[in-house]
């Protein structure tokens, strides 16, 4: 026996068992409920400062450092996730299981004491009896020897009749009968009580002590892995939270000064022409000339009497780098925009257009399939209730076209007022050379006259820098091929854009087909322009 045989240490020590089970089980609870809580104000905190709306139209989420900055927001989130999932195991696993397990020791506990008291008690009144008929007995036998005594008395008493001596024999020997009966039945409780005794010591106490143990000794264990998956729990999600680290390192690593100050200057780069040089306004002609050709003549400024252009306040060079904005009215040609930032945004119109075209002709061709299999199986559907929707799509098809060549108008148009400035800024370097060459050939002119400020203007535009979008599309020229393709057949390019190529001959993809039914490609021998993708086989790098 392991326990020995104190049943009320027993029966503290079990108690005191339950109890520390549910005071883990209060702890745990109240761990969960602080992980709730944080995880709820980090989703608040996330809910808070990301996007309400999509932000791929916002010009700051092309810059990576705000969309570095949304990522660790989004990795925070998921970090959150993770604390719920620590308040959900540890609620599931410990709170849930080691409650259900307590209630369930609770009752066997009950069973078993009641089991040992049960036993104790009929111990008990076995033991009563004895001490019933052991007391009977003693009782019984001083009785017994009274009534001898008394009998022997009178027998030895000459006065006594016969008749008393006889009676009082006989009340001996009932006595003595009596007594006898008692010992008798001491005996036999005597007995029954060892017998119960042994059996309590010895069978039911041991076996109810050992369930006890067993019983505790399941509590501890229970109890052991519960305090194995309090770290488990947040081991399990440590890799995931290692990842959402990892995700914010990457995030933070993704930082790059540089790109963002070239996103800057793409999304604000306004294609205006710099300034050309400011004009020498020569206030000392008035006072070199004679009396007689100011008197009676034109207001200062030209021969012909309109205003010198150079004249102060009358034609101020355009410095729109440092002019004050006033608010645009917004036009839908997009006309109020610089010249670069109004072509890109006629491009992206473009290209959203040619999307939803595409999406339309899918619909549409889905639709004429649906319509044909009607056609053929009236049992699937009636073809007309068709109809109404294919006469949407066709209207819509034909309404986005009308956008795309409006569209298109209008991308023509910028980029050739964009182009336009080109030559001008050729031809003002050709006649800053020319007058040059001319300076230096007829020697330089009398200081003070007109043609000699206008050589000093001319020497001054020669140092400035002649700015031009060339090298822009150069750049944009020299694209990186993102495919290759082979030409299945032969196309002679006639038109305008277009680019001949020959059958088997290979060539680089330089940009996919946007719904129109042309794709740009490059030749390896140079040229570049547009064949019909129907002609090509494309692989994408």
């Amino acid at each position: 026996m392991d326990w020995g045989d104190q049943f009320d240490d027993i029966e503290r020590h079990t108690q005191w068992g339950l109890d520390l089970l549910e005071k883990y089980v209060k702890f745990v609870k109240e761990r969960t409920e602080i992980e709730q809580a944080y995880a709820k104000q980090l989703r608040n905190l996330v809910k808070k400062y990301l996007p309400k709306r999509n932000t791929r139209e916002d010009p700051e989420s092309k810059f990576c450092q705000y969309q570095a900055f949304l990522q660790v927001v989004k990795e925070l989130n998921d970090f959150a996730g993770q604390r719920e999932v620590v308040a959900e195991n540890l609620t599931t696993r410990i709170c849930v299981e080691l409650s259900k397990h307590g209630q369930e020791l609770k009752q066997e506990r009950k069973s078993h004491f009641q089991e040992g008291r049960r036993a104790q008690q009929q111990l008990e009144n076995s033991f009563k009896q004895l001490e019933n008929s052991k007391r009977k007995f003693e009782r019984d036998c001083r009785e017994a020897e009274k009534a001898m005594l008394a009998a022997e008395k009178l027998d030895q008493d000459l006065n006594a009749t016969k008749a008393d001596v006889e009676k009082a024999k006989q009340q001996a020997n009932l006595r003595s009968h009596m007594a006898e009966e008692s010992k008798n039945e001491y005996a036999s409780f005597l007995q029954k009580f060892n017998r119960d005794q042994s059996q309590f010591y010895f069978l039911e106490m041991p076996q109810i002590f050992n369930k006890l143990q067993e019983m505790d000794e399941r509590r501890t264990v229970r109890l052991k892995e519960g305090y194995g998956v309090f770290s488990e729990t947040e081991r399990q999600v440590m890799p995931i939270i290692g990842k959402c680290l990892d995700g914010m390192k990457a995030a933070a690593d993704s930082v790059n000064e540089k790109n963002d100050s070239q996103v800057l200057i793409e999304l604000h780069k306004s294609g205006f022409e710099r300034p050309g040089d400011v004009d020498f306004e020569d206030f000392s002609q008035p006072i070199n000339r004679t009396s007689s050709d100011s008197s009676l003549g034109t207001p200062r400024g030209t021969l012909d009497g309109r205003l010198d252009p150079r004249l102060p306040g009358k034609n101020k060079g355009k410095r729109w780098l440092f002019s004050k904005k006033n608010k645009p009215v917004i036009t839908e040609d997009f006309s109020h925009l610089p010249p670069e930032q109004r072509r890109k945004k006629l491009q992206q119109k473009i290209e959203e257009r040619n999307r939803e075209l595409q999406k339309e002709i899918d619909q549409r061709d889905a639709l004429n399939k649906m319509k044909d299999v009607y056609q053929k199986t009236p049992q699937m559907g009636d073809p007309t209730s068709l109809e109404p929707k294919i006469s949407e799509t066709l209207s819509n098809i034909e309404k986005l076209r009308l956008e795309i060549q409006k569209y298109e108008s209008w991308l023509v148009e910028a980029e050739s007022r964009m182009l336009s400035n080109r030559p001008d800024n050729t031809l003002r370097y050709s006649r800053h050379l020319d007058h040059a060459t001319t300076l230096n050939n007829n020697g330089s002119h009398e200081k003070g006259s007109p043609d000699a400020t206008h050589s000093d203007d001319s020497q001054d535009a020669l140092n400035q820098p002649i700015y031009t979008e060339f090298d822009e599309d150069f750049e944009e020229d020299l694209a990186s091929p993102i495919g290759t393709c082979v030409a299945m057949y032969q196309f002679e390019g006639s038109s305008e854009g277009t680019i001949s190529m020959t059958e088997g001959e290979e060539l680089s993809l330089m940009e996919e087909d946007k719904g129109d039914g042309w794709t740009r490609v490059r030749r390896s021998k140079g040229g570049e322009g547009y064949v019909p993708t129907s002609y090509l086989r494309v692989t994408l790098n």
